[in-house]
């Protein structure tokens, strides 16, 4: 099978906006007046936040509080992002610009909420690149599963063993190949070794280390 698709996770794998994602949980915690676990941010990285919230920060179980502190925590995030920046991730538009090239179509496919992909997209003209975005809107089921993944092979229409699928984070990665996908791990989060364990075939430090043709033979 050929390499026909490629699916993008977008936090610290297009932009490295953590530090943004962990401030604005910070805050609010803080407007409600709610503990914040030291460790919430790696235990929750990959999640939706109808995960995070009663399932590590264990805040409420209630659906309406739940999707209100989401709402809130997002434009929190969007209001950060405005006005400081959302840095992307060193190589991504050389690798971006490649595949586009080499006519492989990308989408991007991701736990967090779509304005949040609209305003990076705009600050670093990105849209270009991408034929579509599957974001935590579109699933009920987050990563592990790979609901998210196969919708976004769907946007390209290309079969799921055509893809591959670029993640820093472990539930992504093991979202991926059981999806049946191809999975090449970024180190912006997690060391390489747990990358390998969670089922990334490639693992890169930096984008600029791949191309079509490293990832055309993973096929091969």
């Amino acid at each position: 099978m050929p390499f026909a698709g490629a699916i993008f996770d977008w936090d610290g794998v297009v932009v490295n906006s953590s530090k943004i994602h962990e401030e604005s949980w910070e805050i609010l915690a803080r407007e409600n007046n709610l503990p914040l676990p030291p460790e919430h941010f790696a235990l929750g990285f990959g999640k939706r936040n109808q995960v995070i919230i009663p399932e590590i920060l264990q805040w409420t179980e209630d659906s309406p509080t739940i999707e209100r502190w989401s709402s809130r925590k997002e434009c929190i995030y969007r209001s950060i992002a405005s006005k400081k920046g959302i840095p992307i991730v060193p190589g991504i538009k050389a690798l971006l610009l490649n595949l586009k090239e080499k006519r492989i179509p990308c989408v991007v496919g991701t736990s967090t909420v779509r304005n949040n992909v609209l305003l990076a997209f705009k600050q670093h003209n990105l849209e270009a690149f991408f034929c579509g975005i599957v974001s935590s809107e579109d699933v009920t089921r987050g990563k592990p599963d790979p609901e998210v993944f196969h919708k976004a092979a769907r946007v390209m229409q290309q079969k799921p063993g055509n893809c591959v699928v670029f993640e820093d984070s472990l539930h992504g990665l093991q979202a991926a190949r059981s999806g049946g996908m191809k999975a090449v791990g970024i180190t912006t989060t997690n060391s390489k070794d747990s990358l390998l364990e969670a089922g990334a075939e490639i693992v890169v430090d930096e984008m600029r280390e791949l191309d079509e043709d490293r990832l055309s033979k993973l096929f091969q």
